[in-house]
């Protein structure tokens, strides 16, 4: 009998243990990196997810089979933000909308000699009003402000 009366109180308890499962996985669980695999399509993978605001340090360790890496962000206007990551051995910038990745590119390795520019940029001695990555070519190492792109 007192199996019985237990088994009736069974169903209330396992509803709020499911429940309990799917808020800790929805708000603490996972983040826009769970789910990426190293060789599949990273960039695709990330667009549209929505990124952790939780410190950095635990989003490497807990994504250590990625070797996830942050890399620094530059702030693009009041809602954009452009958020560099190593992950799985390549750069990959992220232009997130508050918490959402909009835009995810897959960067080139760049150097001393091969400079990341971020910025406006002059096209036909007009300043330009769009933000432009690219990868800049200085081979002579020569005046910064007059290099050109080699791919952007």
């Amino acid at each position: 009998m007192k199996f019985a009366r237990h088994a009736g109180n069974m169903k209330p308890g396992t509803l709020l243990l499911v429940t309990g499962l799917l808020v800790t996985d929805a708000f603490g669980g996972s983040d826009g990196f769970s789910g990426i695999q190293c060789g599949s399509d990273i960039a695709k993978a990330l667009t549209g997810k929505r990124m952790s605001n939780e410190r950095i340090a635990d989003l490497e360790k807990r994504h250590a089979d990625l070797g996830l890496k942050d890399l620094g962000a530059d702030e693009i206007s009041e809602r954009l933000s452009c958020i560099s990551w190593l992950i799985c051995g390549s750069e990959f910038m992220l232009l997130q909308d508050g918490s959402i990745a909009r835009d995810v590119l897959k960067i080139p390795p760049h150097s001393k000699t091969a400079p990341l520019f971020i910025g406006a940029c002059e096209l036909n001695g007009k300043e330009g009003k769009n933000i432009v990555v690219a990868i800049l070519d200085n081979e002579k190492e020569t005046d910064a402000s007059a290099l050109t792109a080699k791919v952007a």
